[in-house]
């Protein structure tokens, strides 16, 4: 994905996507990356898209995307559930957030 217009295009999608932000030089973002494939396959009911915060600053702030790695879940346009903070997140919490997001 390389413009707003091709994000703005996925979010409308009639499946239920998750949207993480996240930035290169993020430590909080290095820590996630080794289980996100893991979490990738528990949860195939989501598809899963990865967005450069550094690229993306005017949609971050559109979206209130102020601390990475964020996650965004939105079906047909729609946020449905979110999990953006400065903190750090530790697998279980983004399991339990998945989950969550599962029941919505």
């Amino acid at each position: 994905m390389t413009t707003e217009a091709q994000f703005n295009e996925l979010i409308q999608s009639d499946k239920e996507i998750i949207v993480k932000f996240y930035a290169d030089w993020c430590p909080d973002c290095r820590f996630v990356e080794p289980f996100l494939p893991e979490l990738e396959a528990n949860y195939p009911e989501f598809t899963f898209y990865y967005v450069d915060r550094d690229k993306f600053i005017d949609t971050c702030a559109e979206w209130d995307i102020f601390g990475i790695p964020s996650f965004l879940v939105f079906k047909e346009g729609n946020e449905i559930s979110r999990f953006v903070s400065k903190d750090r997140k530790t697998k279980e919490e983004i399991e339990q957030f998945l989950t969550d997001s599962l029941n919505k």
